[in-house]
């Protein structure tokens, strides 16, 4: 069961919208609900080893691949290629 709470800020008498807005804006970051919601926006499931070891050998290889082609000068031409550029 998750519960919802709800930040509410009151406008004080002669208090400007500028004021209000940074005075929940502090709520907000005291609360802890912008972390909260970064993690869940940004979560990502861990994947198996297998598959973490086997994207990285294709970077390692990529980057290897792309190195050599600096190093002799056909670059662009195996950007064209792969890109379309």
């Amino acid at each position: 069961m998750r519960c919802i709470q709800v930040l509410e800020v009151k406008r004080k008498d002669n208090e400007s919208f500028e004021n209000m807005v940074r005075r929940f804006t502090k709520k907000t970051i005291q609360s802890g609900k912008i972390l909260q919601a970064k993690k869940v926006r940004f979560y990502s499931k861990d994947s198996s080893k297998r598959k973490q070891k086997e994207s990285a050998l294709r970077r390692l290889d990529m980057s290897g691949k792309v190195e050599y082609l600096k190093r002799i000068g056909k670059l662009d031409d195996f950007l064209t290629k792969r890109y379309g550029k």
